[in-house]
């Protein structure tokens, strides 16, 4: 029988716990976990633990948080662990290369995309946002270039056309611990045959900046369902109304809100962009820069998610009414 692994893990957010108790289940002994120190969170901005911090705390687990992986002191707690492996999930910082010779089999990560697809700190979110028709995960041997080393294996899965990428996430992480165990067994083993990947074939996935929440309704309605569905669940998607920001959480394309059987006021047709076509039981039918949107689901601000329907309620919206461009002048 091949014996266990002193691993220590490197992850912060919730992405990374099913990895992490996978590993906590296994024969290998997770020596320490390295995660993002402790910040403020939420609207209070109250100081939390992060999912994986807890989660070691729960299992009595040693939890490293530098500031910096290049500080001495950091670098010397990290060396006592006496690591085999480094497994890392979404730490959120780059791995500097004495953090990378710590282990003495080097480590590997739970990368979010089918590699080198979607290289970075968002790949499923940009996944979803580009349209892809499915993404998956990649284990990869780290190295100090941007999630450009050798990958060990990979698992598809497609992404749903109405799948936000908050759902996709938390399939990805489901699956990512599993193919996990299965590659350490590799390692183990000396099964593992990692293949290179093709720099020619490298997409950029970078992280996600609130100034992307805005709508622009010119765009084409795809384009603007596929950001909808990608900026969840941070920053989300919004527009103005009434001088008010106003999130929006679902959409559906004209396709599959048959927005041909449903009539419009004269004339809003053909309006600008942005500009309320119907409103119905279900949703608002939004002009947008080829045709029309279906608007399901939103959020006012500072308030509770609710259905348009409801929302519609309380607004008295109608055809020929229109989403501002920005807010009103104070």
């Amino acid at each position: 029988m091949d014996p266990p692994l002193r691993i220590v893990f490197f992850g912060t957010p919730q992405f990374a716990v099913p990895s992490l108790r996978a590993l906590l289940a296994s024969e290998h002994t997770v020596a320490g976990v390295v995660t993002q120190p402790d910040k403020p969170r939420g609207r209070g901005q109250h100081v939390t633990e992060c999912p994986v911090k807890q989660l070691a705390r729960e299992h009595g687990i040693p939890v490293l948080q530098p500031d910096s992986l290049k500080d001495e002191n950091a670098l010397a707690a990290l060396r006592a662990l006496a690591p085999d492996l480094g497994v890392v999930a979404a730490y959120g910082k780059i791995l500097p290369a004495a953090v990378l010779a710590a282990p003495s089999l080097g480590l590997i990560n739970v990368h979010a995309s089918l590699l080198p697809r979607h290289r970075g700190a968002a790949p499923v979110h940009r996944a979803v946002m580009a349209g892809d028709a499915e993404t998956g995960i990649s284990i990869m041997h780290v190295v100090q270039a941007l999630d450009a080393g050798a990958v060990y294996r990979t698992a598809t899965r497609p992404i749903g056309p109405d799948e936000t990428s908050a759902e996709v996430e938390d399939d990805l992480a489901r699956i990512g611990a599993g193919l996990l165990l299965e590659v350490i067994a590799d390692i183990v083993s000396d099964r593992a045959r990692p293949e290179p990947q093709d720099e020619q074939a490298s997409t950029y996935a970078p992280r996600l900046r609130k100034e992307e929440g805005p709508i622009d309704w010119s765009a084409r309605s795809l384009v603007i369902h596929n950001r909808v569905r990608g900026l969840q669940p941070w920053p989300l998607a919004w527009t103005w109304l009434g001088g008010r920001r106003l999130i929006i959480l679902k959409t559906r394309t004209a396709a599959g809100a048959g927005a041909a059987e449903r009539p419009s006021a004269p004339g809003v047709d053909t309006a600008a962009p942005g500009t309320i076509s119907g409103v119905s039981r279900d949703g608002l039918l939004v002009r947008t820069g080829d045709g029309l949107l279906e608007v399901l689901l939103v959020q006012p601000e500072g308030r509770r998610s609710m259905s348009v329907r409801d929302f519609a309620a309380g607004h008295h919206l109608r055809a020929g009414t229109r989403f501002d461009d920005q807010p009103a002048a104070t």
